[in-house]
């Protein structure tokens, strides 16, 4: 007589990559927090110009430099006015974009070339990784922020002018870290296993090499998105930036220096976006730093 067979336990299937990684986000509560701003900005940037531009543009000298924290004029004014009647808060959300754009064109840049060579400096070597590195440590000789300046002076300061010398000035760091990594890899047993089963160079750098250098350049590109959105600000603080009718975080500080001491809030709230942007970036690198490494990730698992 057969007896019945039991049901197999049932087994749920391993959650994705996309759900692991959110939850691993989610341990981490200031990561979590700073990845909710960014995204914050980032709708800010891709909606705020479609909803809000005619109130960012338009002037209301009866509300010249009205007091924050008020609803007489409805919630776009929460945040107060400038010195021509214009809405804070919806010229912070305008603003963005352009801000937003201008540093993720410069790192997106900087990391793909600047990476491209560093991998190739390093598994190629010779000659020609001698002259990467050079090049690369004569563009770290002079200062980032002196080389815009620079630069702007002398060309007109348009933002695709801005995008090429931020992306250019920020290429060394892509180029060294690649190449450093590069020189380790390729001297390990799969890369060796690669070139004597007939892998050409170009498919070892990209199928073997490159997936493991990415997440370094990715955290590396995220600390970086703060700096140039900084050197952004800067140089629109100091009028060689993107100029007007265009908005940027760093201009709005600019127009509202010379208003500090009966207006602060023209400055202070642009300034603040612009600190906690950076702040929330920071935070979010180092996060990605820690998820992307095997060694630390029980960090975020416990």
């Amino acid at each position: 007589m057969t007896t019945p067979t039991e049901p197999a336990a049932f087994i749920p299937p391993p959650p994705s990559r996309g759900l692991r990684l959110l939850s691993l986000l989610w341990n981490d509560k200031f990561a979590f927090m700073g990845a909710m701003f960014v995204l914050l900005i980032v709708l800010f940037a891709v909606f705020g110009p479609m909803l809000f531009g005619d109130v960012a543009t338009k002037m209301n000298l009866r509300a010249r430099n009205m007091e924050p924290f008020t609803l007489d004029k409805g919630w776009l004014f929460f945040l107060g006015a400038d010195a021509l009647g214009r809405s804070i808060l919806a010229r912070i959300m305008v603003a963005g974009q352009n801000t937003m754009a201008v540093a993720t064109s410069a790192v997106v840049a900087a990391m793909i070339i600047g990476g491209t060579f560093g991998l190739l400096a390093g598994f190629i070597g010779g000659w020609f990784g001698n002259v990467v590195l050079r090049l690369a440590d004569m563009i770290m000789s002079f200062p980032s922020l002196l080389i815009a300046m620079i630069v702007l002076y002398m060309l007109e300061p348009r933002v695709e002018n801005l995008i090429i010398v931020l992306g250019i000035t920020r290429m060394p760091i892509y180029i060294r870290t690649a190449r450093a990594e590069v020189l380790e890899i390729r001297e390990r047993l799969f890369v060796s296993a690669a070139r004597v089963m007939g892998a050409s160079h170009w498919r070892i750098v990209g199928r073997h090499i490159a997936p493991i250098v990415l997440p370094t350049l990715t955290t590396i590109a995220a600390l970086d998105f703060a700096f140039v959105m900084l050197v952004e600000s800067a140089l629109s603080f100091l009028g060689i930036g993107i100029q007007p009718p265009d908005i940027t975080w760093g201009l709005m500080v600019s127009q509202g220096k010379n208003y500090l001491q009966t207006a602060w809030w023209l400055s202070f709230f642009p300034g603040l976006a612009i600190m906690m942007t950076a702040l929330s970036l920071n935070l979010l690198s180092n996060w990605v730093r820690i998820a992307l490494d095997p060694v630390q990730r029980w960090r975020l698992e416990v």
